[in-house]
This record gives C-alpha cells, structure tokens and sequence, in this order.
C-alpha cells in the first residue's frame, strides 16, 4: 500500500493510553464528531489545565537559546498561559479551588527557576510542529507525538529525553510512555538517544532517571498496540471494559455526548471543550499530563 498520511492511522502516546484503558474513552476522545458541528469533544478539568498552563511555559523556554531562557521570570509567562484556562474554561467552578491549583502551577516553576538543572542547558528542537514516522508503511499506522525536552548531551553528542510531570502520582511501571519516546525521537532527527527521565515537578528538584527500552523492543510493544487500534477503528467496535455500566475513563465522555456537561469554547484544535462540575469527578485520578 502507497504512503497516504490523509488515510493513516495515526497513533500517539495520549490515544494508546486512553485506548488501552478503555477502548470506548478512546473512541469518544479520539474518534467521535458531534454531529451537529463536526468537531472532536474535549472534557477540560482542573488537572488538566494545570498540566496544559505548565507545559506550555516550559515548551516556550525549549524555542529558546540557553542564555535566553530565563531572561523573563516564569511566573510573567505563566500567568499569560493561565489566561486560557482561568475560570470556567479550565473547568473551575469557584474562585478558591482555581487559586489553590494556579499556587500548584506557581511552585512548579518556582522549582524550575531555582533548579533549573538540564533547562540551563543546550537542548535539541525537532524541526517538525508535531514530529511523526511511519511505524508500519505496510498497515498505513504512523506514530506522532512532542516530547517536552531533548536535553543535548555534548560528550557523546546523544540526546537525553526528558518529560515533565505535573501531576502528584508516579508514571506507572510497565508504561508505553517512554517506548513511544525513545521511538519518535530515533526515527525523527539524526542523533542517538542514550538516556531518558521523568521530572515529577510537583515534589522533585531532581529528575528520576529511566531505564531506556531498546528500539526493537519498543517498537514490537508499540506496533501491537497500534494494530490494535486499527483493527478496532475498521470493525467500529469499541467496547469499555466495563461493559455496559461503564467505567471512570468513559463515562465522563458519555456525559458529555448526552448533553450533561456545559460547552465553554473551541481548543486550538477545533474541539468543542466542554466541562462537568468537579464533584462528578475524582480530579486527581483525571490526565494528569499531556504531550504538547
């Protein structure tokens, strides 16, 4: 089969985490248009929006020469990326649970500023908006996605991958997170990657250093779920695992669709975003992060 990217199954580390929770969450993430306007949803939440505000003023430092970074303080830049997401639009229902996760946010950077660690030094870009491969030219799946900061590791001329966690829980082990990573960056520039870690910025001034996957094996655990993926798209079948009662990860979703959640705006995707009252959900079992 010819390359086609307009008819592609394109994968990334945030729908095979949500298919592989709940192939149903995946669809109404993922797949699902409203009818009525032809737009992807989106189910904003506090969580999330402290993860989007965050990582949007570290992703503007890594556009940025080393020297350069800390030219402006971070809390200026942050409080510009909060705009977004203040009230209602970042699913705050009350000006006190919005100040307590803006504070979160806050000393996040503040951790950052004072122990700036791998942000002070020399960093590679990928000169692709939204880096992407073709993982299987034969079953058409390309594999997408932004990994928050490739430090460059000038004595063996590698690359250092490294992901910002914003959220209060540890990334789960046997996760495809890094896998995914490892892939994307080897296949979408030129340079070996010899080291991978997390920074969990919530309580940590350290990164946490990662045992890195072999291409080969990240690429075998990727694809199998990536087939996965397809074949379900091609049957139309997505089913929670849950059953009919569904699950945390869908139900949400389901509400949204059903017209219980209250429409607050387009992303810069198109998406209707809409929101639900915080105590329908366990916001701290929400995302957590995103790939930006």
């Amino acid at each position: 089969m010819p390359k086609d990217k307009y008819s592609a199954v394109w994968v990334s580390h945030t729908s095979i985490s949500d298919f592989l929770k709940c192939p149903r969450g995946y669809y109404l993430k993922n797949v699902y248009k409203d009818p009525k306007t032809n737009h992807k949803i989106k189910l904003m939440s506090p969580p999330l929006a402290l993860g989007q505000s965050v990582h949007e003023v570290l992703e503007s430092l890594s556009k940025l020469r080393k020297e350069e970074r800390f030219s402006e303080p971070l809390p200026v830049k942050f409080d510009r990326a909060w705009e977004k997401v203040s009230g209602k639009k970042g699913g705050f229902f009350d000006t006190d649970s919005e100040y307590r996760y803006k504070q979160r946010g806050l000393e996040m950077l503040k951790r950052v500023w004072n122990n700036p660690g791998p942000i002070k030094r020399s960093a590679v870009k990928i000169q692709q908006d939204l880096p992407y491969y073709w993982i299987s030219e034969e079953e058409n799946i390309i594999l997408c996605g932004k990994v928050d900061w490739l430090e460059y590791l000038e004595a063996t001329d590698s690359i250092h991958i490294i992901d910002f966690k914003t959220g209060k829980n540890e990334e789960e082990e046997g996760s495809l997170q890094l896998p995914i990573y490892h892939l994307l960056v080897a296949n979408t520039q030129k340079r070996q990657v010899t080291k991978a870690s997390y920074w969990y910025l919530d309580h940590d001034d350290e990164l946490t250093e990662k045992t890195l996957p072999s291409l080969e094996e990240a690429h075998d655990r990727v694809l199998a779920v990536a087939q996965q993926m397809k074949l379900a798209r091609q049957l139309g079948r997505f089913k929670c695992p849950e059953g009919e009662r569904g699950c945390f990860h869908c139900l949400p979703m389901e509400d949204v669709v059903n017209g219980k959640a209250e429409f607050v705006g387009l992303d810069d995707y198109s998406a209707d975003v809409y929101i639900m009252d915080r105590t329908k959900l366990v916001e701290e079992e929400m995302a957590d992060s995103i790939i930006l």
